[in-house]
């Protein structure tokens, strides 16, 4: 294999791996910004869960994707905020929740900690089968 086709196997490898978190962030506008009329009748609490598990996977594929640490919480914590604050004001029939954002910022910290905490079970797991 030339020095090309291996630049090019890496191009399609990095747009690989950043594809899981385009997804999840398209998914996470369609969910928080359909209009109140299009959301689920759900159980008190479901909304927190919500909340918690999509930033998770953003945070968690943000991760995956190799996306800097840093840049990535903060524009995760600010997308957060906005959202409930575009929540309230724009026509959707929704209001804006601090208690969302409590959880969007519990789920990007668990995202992230199980994206660093992922790797090293995976490898402890695999050490540990080839000890026995």
């Amino acid at each position: 294999m030339d020095v090309r086709e291996r630049s090019l196997l890496n191009h399609y490898r990095i747009r690989l791996r950043q594809a899981p978190f385009a997804l999840v962030a398209l998914a996470s506008v369609v969910i928080l910004f359909t209009p109140a009329s299009g959301v689920p009748s759900a159980p008190p609490g479901t909304d927190v869960i919500v909340h918690l598990t999509l930033f998770a996977a953003l945070a968690g594929t943000g991760a995956l994707a190799r996306l800097p640490p840093r840049p990535l919480t903060l524009g995760l914590a600010l997308y957060a905020g906005a959202s409930e604050v575009l929540q309230m004001l724009l026509p959707l029939g929704r209001s804006g929740d601090p208690v969302d954002v409590l959880a969007d910022l519990a789920g990007v910290a668990l995202g992230l900690t199980a994206a660093v905490w992922a790797p090293r079970v995976r490898a402890a797991t695999s050490r540990s089968v080839l000890s026995d």
